[in-house]
């Protein structure tokens, strides 16, 4: 199978290409830098700096995943553009380059957020729930879904991955928890009841590629673990795992003081669950998070 992917490089990106380069296929990877996706991706994967060096050759499946990482700065004017650009029009131009070719891709699986819904509060969140917030993520979340979705009308089966939060051991959101909570520091963050939907990696690596090769398969699919949990409860997970308290919480005013309207994205949540994968007979590996913790946090990688 000959695939195309954008944002390849990043989390989700590389752990596809070694995932797909054991089962023999043909890997593209377009990203703004074309250098690192050797090392990245791996050296047998090719690399392209715009959609248009791709060629006529065939092409049957595209992952579009690009996009700038949405929580690591604070959402000024400046920041909000490139958050924007990195993936709605991104995707637009996705589109408009894939109607121009003669041979189009079966499918287009595109990214998106559980963000989509806005922050849900005690809210049960299916792929038939409506969205229940208006902020900047779940605006940005409905123009990049929208964008994809554009590529129905060219005859290709468009599936959109709303994911959770994604755990892995190489980068990411519980990366970057490790230090402070090796350290004692860790804890709740704000009142910590907030709900957390996340994934495993190698669970999201699995259902993308199920997603690709079930051709009934199309529109929205939530990609959360079935349990999702507080963030109080996340936090005395991790900290058990790692063998350290878990008691110093960040308290809300000073996030908000800190990351302004980003801090939204870490006090709020979403109690999202993934029916419409379950129903598809998708077997998630990591259905509850100390399982998932332990994976990934194996003696070798607490110390």
């Amino acid at each position: 199978m000959h695939i195309l992917l954008t944002g390849g490089t990043g989390l989700i990106g590389r752990r596809l290409c070694r995932y797909w380069l054991t089962q023999g296929h043909q890997l593209t990877v377009c990203s703004r830098q074309p250098q690192r996706v050797a090392a990245l991706c791996g050296s047998s994967v090719r690399a392209i700096g715009t959609l248009a060096e791709y060629g006529e050759g065939p092409l049957d499946a595209v992952v579009n995943l690009a996009g700038a990482p949405i929580a690591d700065r604070p959402w000024t004017s400046k920041r909000k553009a490139l958050l924007l650009a990195s993936r709605v029009a991104l995707s637009a131009q996705l589109v408009t380059w894939l109607d121009s070719r003669a041979q189009r891709p079966q499918v287009l699986i595109s990214g998106s957020a559980v963000g989509w819904y806005g922050d849900g509060g005690e809210h049960v969140l299916t792929e038939a729930s409506p969205a229940v917030g208006d902020d900047f993520a779940a605006q940005l979340c409905t123009a990049w879904e929208f964008e994809a979705q554009q590529a129905q009308a060219l005859g290709i089966r468009v599936v959109i991955v709303r994911t959770g939060l994604v755990l892995a051991n190489e980068g990411g959101f519980l990366a970057r928890l490790l230090l402070p909570f090796k350290l004692a520091l860790g804890g709740p963050i704000g009142n910590g009841r907030q709900w957390m939907p996340w994934i495993h990696l190698d669970d999201q690596v699995r259902l993308i590629d199920f997603l690709i090769g079930q051709n009934s398969l199309i529109g929205v699919f939530n990609a959360c673990a079935p349990q999702p949990v507080r963030n109080a409860d996340f936090a005395r997970a991790l900290g058990r795992v790692l063998h350290r308290p878990a008691l110093l919480p960040a308290p809300a005013w000073l996030l908000r003081l800190g990351l302004g309207e980003l801090a939204g994205l870490l006090l709020g949540g979403q109690r999202a669950l993934p029916n419409r994968l379950l129903a598809a007979g998708f077997e998630f590996t990591f259905n509850d998070l100390p399982s998932a913790l332990n994976d990934l946090l194996g003696p070798e990688d607490v110390a």
